[in-house]
C-alpha cells in the first residue's frame, strides 16, 4: 500500500518534468506489483490544476476521467477532523513552508495507517513518511 501524492502524479505525465524519467520507471514497477494505491481529493485537485497549466485542460481532465474510475487507486476524502489536523500540522510547520495539501494528506496518511508515499517532496521524509522510489 502506497500513497501517491502530486509530484507523482504530474512526473509521470509531464515530459519535461526533472523526475520524469524516474517517475515512468517507478509506476511500471507499481502496476507489476499491482500495489494498492492511495490519493487524496486534495491532491488529486492540486494535479488535475498543475496538469491543466502544465500540459492542457483536455488532458487534464483525461487524466481526472481515469484517476475517478481507477480500480487500483483509492481516493481518501478528509473529514472535519482531519482538515482540522492539517491546519494544526500547518501551523506547526510554517517555517518549513509545507503546503496545507501536504498536511491534509500527513493527516489521512496516519489516520488510514499508510506510512509509505510516491513522492519527490522531502515534507514527507520531514514528516515521518517513507519516501518511495
Amino acid at each position: 500500500m502506497i500513497f501517491v501524492d502530486t509530484g507523482a502524479f504530474l512526473a509521470r505525465h509531464v515530459s519535461h518534468d526533472q523526475f520524469h524519467a524516474k517517475a515512468r520507471r517507478a509506476w511500471k514497477e507499481l502496476e507489476k506489483a499491482k500495489s494498492p494505491l492511495f490519493t487524496s481529493s486534495f491532491v488529486l485537485d492540486e494535479t488535475f490544476t498543475l496538469l491543466a497549466r502544465r500540459t492542457s485542460y483536455p488532458f487534464a481532465a483525461d487524466r481526472a476521467e481515469a484517476a475517478y474510475a481507477s480500480r487500483v487507486l483509492t481516493i481518501l476524502r478528509p473529514d472535519a477532523a482531519d482538515e482540522q489536523s492539517a491546519l494544526a500540522l500547518f501551523r506547526k510547520l510554517a517555517d518549513q513552508e509545507v503546503s496545507f495539501t501536504d498536511c491534509v494528506s500527513f493527516s489521512l496518511m496516519r489516520r488510514h495507517r499508510l506510512t509509505r508515499v510516491f513522492t519527490f517532496d522531502r515534507h514527507f521524509a520531514a514528516a515521518g513518511f517513507t519516501v518511495w522510489p
